[in-house]
């Protein structure tokens, strides 16, 4: 199936055609035709499979342009508000579609400045969107569709109450709401029955689960080891595009630190940096002028990072479903990809608990040696320096050294000058700075691992002490939410849920269509 063969109008559809788009992904092909003809969908399936255009596009077909606000995105964190607001915007300026994003850490005078110049969709955090409307700087009367964006992840953070706020503040009877989530636990299913008109649930089988593009393996290495190796690996593997996944803030400063020490192009994302850094950092990696970006789990979930070639787990998450999402960061759109985990002996569990929810048996591999390190590294110096020499461009701003150069080779032997050279383009273990990086307690294994779809016995997915609530929603130092989102109860402690008192009352089901992926 096409796109064309979808029911979308002209306007969009050239936006789609602008963005290269074909054939639409399993949950677009599943959902959009029964958005358009304005039926409540619950859309389940992973990251990385195309769940903003599967609800967007619907959505932008609807907008009147001469309508004010009639759509409203919630989503989980800052920078899924910003990548999804950029997405809608991207699909809806050929209708003229005005899209506003509205989000903590920022400026509030200034989004209610931009809500009052015009917006016909707004996409935010439950928070800020909870004090806009106490401010009556969002109205949501007139609201027809109402899109839940990774819906799981948000009632992981504690964002129910907010959520069945501003639910409460839209218009009930007229109102199309659409849920996405990549899980469906006993929560979200009580959201479609209460807030929700007979919904259809839409459930993709992911592939990332077993997906044969992503060759996946697994270091043995101990605690103090681990710098060493990553570096070692990222000679000799040469990524094009690389994630490294720490446990906590701590934990990615330092690798971050250590690998721009070491001449690597690498930048680290977490809750602690301020918005701006952070949307930086990711726009630099997306325009390759970055090679590593380390993380927090902030990265696996809802950022659209695609080209990833090679996915490093530097501390292994105790949560599996957290595993699955990071190494989806790779072997998207057909393409190869590879993931690497680093485990102790006392973590093998874990391992082992992943390879069951993957249904893959991870390959254990030995690291490169100091000596194959080093000579992958001469072998790209090597390369570098046969390119720059055989550029014409590059030869012509080098005619002004030729003096320079022959001053050179009459005082000193021509060997010593071209070993010079060597010296500083090669990453020669024997002599590069030495790297401290803190060592943290591996996982303690409690005989489960975790089970897929909960949170282990760590909140969060495996993010550690330091890092609680993930990166991306930051409060304060303690690595909280975005700063208006406070106040907020968690109801899910380990694996075990606490279901809001007002979301059991007894509501009729909804209909469940498993059809997989095609």
């Amino acid at each position: 199936m096409k796109f064309t063969e979808l029911g979308l109008s002209e306007d969009i559809l050239s936006a789609v055609t602008k963005a290269g788009f074909e054939q639409p992904t399993p949950i677009q092909e599943q959902t959009i035709m029964l958005a358009l003809a304005g039926r409540d969908v619950i859309g389940q399936a992973q990251t990385g499979t195309g769940k903003t255009a599967a609800f967007g596009l619907p959505t932008l077909d609807k907008i009147d342009v001469n309508g004010g606000l009639q759509a409203l995105v919630i989503a989980p964190t800052r920078e899924l508000a910003v990548q999804s607001q950029e997405e809608l915007f991207r699909f809806g300026r050929d209708k003229g579609i005005k899209v506003r994003s509205v989000f903590g850490g920022a400026s509030i005078d200034k989004q209610i400045k931009a809500l009052k110049s015009g917006a016909h969709v707004v996409v935010g955090t439950p928070g800020r969107m909870v004090d806009l409307i106490k401010r009556r700087a969002l109205q949501l009367g007139d609201i027809e569709t109402l899109i839940l964006d990774e819906a799981d992840e948000m009632l992981n953070m504690g964002f129910i109450d907010d959520l069945e706020f501003i639910i409460k503040a839209t218009p009930a009877a007229t109102r199309q709401t659409l849920l996405f989530s990549a899980t469906m636990p006993d929560a979200i299913k009580k959201i479609g029955v209460k807030f929700m008109k007979d919904p259809e649930h839409v459930k993709i089988v992911s592939k990332e689960m077993t997906s044969d593009l992503i060759d996946q393996y697994y270091v043995k290495t101990k605690e103090f080891e681990k710098f060493d190796v990553l570096t070692r690996l990222l000679d000799v593997q040469k990524p094009e595009l690389a994630i490294v996944f720490g446990r906590t803030k701590r934990r990615v400063d330092e690798i971050t630190r250590g690998l721009k020490l070491l001449g690597y192009r690498a930048e680290g994302i977490h809750g602690d940096l301020a918005q701006q850094k952070r949307l930086a950092v990711l726009r630099d990696f997306k325009n390759d002028n970055l090679d590593v970006l380390v993380a927090t789990d902030v990265a696996a979930r809802g950022l659209d990072i695609s080209g990833v070639t090679h996915v490093y787990n530097y501390d292994i998450t105790q949560d599996q479903e957290s595993y699955v999402h990071r190494i989806g960061r790779t072997g998207r759109a057909g393409k190869s990809g590879l993931s690497i985990t680093f485990v102790s002996n006392n973590e093998m569990g874990y391992l082992r608990a992943i390879e069951r929810l993957t249904k893959k048996e991870m390959k254990g591999m030995k690291p490169p040696t100091r000596e194959e390190a080093y000579q992958a590294s001469l072998a790209v110096a090597f390369d570098e320096i046969k390119r720059d020499l055989t550029d014409p461009k590059l030869a012509a701003k080098l005619d002004k050294f030729d003096e320079d150069a022959d001053k050179l080779l009459a005082e000193y032997d021509p060997k010593l000058l071209v070993s010079l050279l060597l010296q500083a383009k090669v990453k020669d273990p024997d002599t590069r700075p030495k790297v401290e990086i803190a060592a943290e307690k591996p996982l303690p294994f409690n005989g489960e691992g975790g089970k897929g779809g909960g949170r282990g016995g760590n909140r969060g997915g495996g993010r550690g002490r330091n890092d609680r609530r993930g990166g991306g929603y930051n409060r304060d130092k303690r690595g909280g939410r975005d700063r208006d989102d406070r106040n907020k109860k968690d109801y899910y402690k380990k694996d075990k849920q606490k279901v809001h008192p007002k979301a059991t009352e007894k509501k009729p089901g909804f209909v469940i269509r498993n059809k997989g992926d095609k």
